[in-house]
């Protein structure tokens, strides 16, 4: 027995009958290794993850591995979705040396936590390819007993090159004014910025699949935020076509693949080839709560059904597979089926023929792409690439009984560890499918998952907490929980006008500016200033799987300020946005997300100020917004039941008097406001170019 029994995490705990002795990350491992001299072993993975229980099948489980690593080795084990700041650590140095890094992330430390040995996935024995864990365990138990400190001295230099510097294109927020930006160009943040969306346009235009769509070739992810950023940029450069020829291409492509359950909904992790055909079927929480997000803006804009009807059965997939009994959402759905990939999704004819009979069982096939031949090991994962007709409803009723039958056929694993900040994207997401479809079931699932939130995850001083599971609240909140959150809860207000939600936005903003902030050279750290030292305090700016902190939080005090009016919000935004435009300068492509934040910035803001005697927002001017997004647009609604509450947030609008009957609307833009009325019809969503 290890020492991973008590533990919750579901991906530690798939390893507490291993016969190696795994402790979790904490002092009591790195005691042990200091008082037996002996290296650390680190494996870093979770629990949805294909090649993590690979690695664990051939090596983890072995009683050879295990003897090796319990001989010269104190082992630990870590989840890097409940501690993403480690994760973020070794994952640097890993993509530092070998040039690129995955999961399962394997390292060798010193006792001092000091990296000397990383890589990825790696086979028992050398293969054709790669070398085995078993002879890179014995080599380097040799080097700590006969070469020490040359492993100790090639560590210290490898920390000192990857953490112990800035950025070069860093620069201090106190250095960037208006009249001496940027160097040499002595550009002005403005006009940096849209020469940044600029070159990231055409950047994402050259690494485009015009023919498949998605961005580079295989293997494809998602990346919803790539999609954010050029419907922004669409909409900022008056419509600009390729943009949104980029995003119309890839979603459609996207749903009609097998990366999409055309059975049960929602999306897998992403794309093994080019097409979107065949997926790695794991399933996560944030990837399909960003797709929502994307699938429900793209709606939006264009109004097409098709992309409406994929964003509900991704939120429903959600509903219906992740969500818990108290409105909390799990982290995903395993790749694996009784130890074969993607077992839970394929189908053969045969089997389709025995569910729904030959006849309508062919029509099914003929409708999904299942063949006798199949696409993936003899099987057919069932998608619609080069399917020019629509579904028929009959056999969309179909795909409800295929459902039954392949929940019961084998079953998938579920990681129900609720993390902080996906669960705050998935709020976001059900928020946004409220305000835009106006379902109500979407709506009363945000609320529910805050509620979750508020209760479950808060400590006594108010602070949060990064997991939960089984009653246990655990990690401190990081970043991304603070930023992602706050955004969420401005979300959250914009569907109910309830000043609740944008009071707490005012507290979440406090703490990550106090705890999280680097007023010496810009940005948020990844962890709080009372948080567990580790060898490096990470910065990440990078939007990769999930937008990262940086960005989340520049958008979040964007639209802070632009509800609040507050200076100091404008301030921290502003200062924010010039870090982050600083860093993406050299190759703005691969920030999607802080490009989306920069040009947020850039683009006019309006405030639609509704001052009532009525408790309700009036029932048109809801249908308007639903029927009319525009993301410049802060709705702010006033009446004498939250008038106290709405005004210790949003302190200007005391001068606003509630009318004895009946709405004002004041039409605030830019900084300068029209003639208030009783009519908002006409005075909002204009069309106008932002970038030129």
């Amino acid at each position: 027995m290890n020492h991973l029994s008590h533990e919750k995490s579901p991906y530690l705990l798939q390893h507490a009958l291993n016969p190696v002795d795994w402790y979790p990350w904490g002092t009591e491992a790195f005691e042990r290794a200091k008082r037996e001299d002996k290296p650390v072993f680190l494996s870093i993975g979770y629990s949805t993850c294909h090649w993590c229980h690979v690695m664990a099948h051939e090596s983890f489980e072995d009683e050879e591995v295990a003897k090796i690593l319990n001989q010269n080795y104190i082992s630990i084990k870590v989840d890097r979705e409940e501690r993403p700041e480690i994760d973020a650590v070794y994952m640097s140095v890993c993509q530092a040396v070998t040039g690129s890094g995955g999961w399962p992330l394997t390292a060798c430390l010193t006792p001092e936590q000091e990296p000397f040995f990383v890589g990825t996935y790696f086979p028992k024995y050398q293969n054709f390819r790669q070398p085995g864990l078993v002879d890179i365990l014995l080599q380097i138990a040799s080097e700590w007993k006969q070469n020490r400190q040359e492993l100790l001295r090639a560590g210290n230099r490898l920390v000192k090159a990857v953490f112990q510097r800035e950025p070069q294109n860093s620069t201090s927020p106190e250095d960037m004014t208006e009249h001496d930006a940027w160097g040499k160009d002595k550009t002005s943040l403005g006009a940096l910025g849209k020469a940044l969306c600029r070159k990231a346009a055409d950047l994402y235009a050259q690494n485009f699949d015009r023919q498949y769509g998605g961005f580079g070739t295989a293997p494809k992810f998602p990346i919803p935020h790539n999609l954010f950023f050029l419907m922004r940029y669409s909409q900022a450069e008056n419509g600009q076509k390729d943009a949104l020829f980029m995003v119309e291409r890839t979603l459609r492509a996207m749903a009609d693949g097998g990366i999409f359950d055309h059975i049960g909904g929602g999306f897998s992790r992403y794309s093994t080839d080019e097409k979107w055909m065949i997926p790695h079927f794991e399933k996560m929480l944030y990837d399909n709560a960003l797709l929502a997000i994307a699938y429900l803006e793209f709606y939006g804009l264009k109004k097409d059904g098709f992309y409406k009807k994929v964003a509900i059965q991704t939120l429903d997939y959600i509903l219906n597979e992740l969500v818990g009994p108290d409105g909390e959402f799990f982290c995903g759905q395993d790749a694996d089926s009784e130890g074969v990939e993607g077992k839970y999704y394929y189908f053969t004819p045969k089997e389709v023929y025995q569910i729904l009979g030959e006849e309508r069982g062919r029509e099914f096939c003929t409708a999904y792409g299942i063949t006798e031949a199949g696409n993936f090991e003899g099987k057919s994962v069932p998608n619609r690439i080069g399917k020019i007709e629509p579904v028929k409803a009959s056999v969309e009723k179909d795909c409800a009984r295929l459902y039954e039958y392949r929940k019961e056929r084998t079953k998938l694993h579920l990681d129900d560890k609720v993390i902080l900040s996906w669960n705050a994207w998935t709020i976001l997401a059900m928020a946004k499918a409220y305000r835009i479809l106006g379902v109500g079931k979407y709506r009363d699932a945000a609320g529910k998952a805050h509620r979750f939130i508020r209760t479950h995850m808060e400590d006594q001083e108010h602070r949060l907490f990064l997991r939960w599971r089984e009653g246990e609240a655990a990690f401190c909140g990081n970043l991304d929980d603070y930023a992602v959150y706050g955004i969420a809860l401005i979300e959250l207000y914009g569907i109910t006008y309830d000043p609740v939600y944008l009071k707490e936005a005012v507290l979440r903003a406090q703490q990550m500016t106090e705890l999280f902030e680097d007023r010496e050279n810009g940005g948020y750290y990844l962890t709080a200033s009372d948080a567990e030292k580790l060898i490096a305090r990470p910065k990440e700016t990078y939007d990769g799987a999930l937008p990262s902190g940086n960005s989340a939080a520049a958008v979040f005090l964007l639209r802070l300020s632009e509800y609040t009016g507050e200076e100091e919000w404008r301030s921290a935004s502003e200062r924010q946005n010039r870090y982050l435009a600083g860093i993406m300068e050299p190759f703005p492509y691969g920030h999607s997300f802080g490009l989306t934040a920069l040009m947020e910035s850039l683009m006019p803001s309006d405030q639609l100020i509704c001052v009532s005697a009525e408790s309700q927002l009036s029932k048109p001017l809801e249908d308007y917004l639903a029927e009319n997004p525009w993301p410049g647009l802060q709705v702010l609604f006033k009446t004498a039941k939250n008038a106290k509450d709405l005004e210790d947030v949003v302190t200007f609008l005391k001068n606003y008097p509630i009318p004895e009957e009946g709405c004002m609307y004041y039409l605030c833009r830019d900084g300068k406001c029209e003639m208030p009325g009783k009519d908002f019809l006409g005075k909002i969503f204009p069309e106008r170019a932002f970038l030129e």
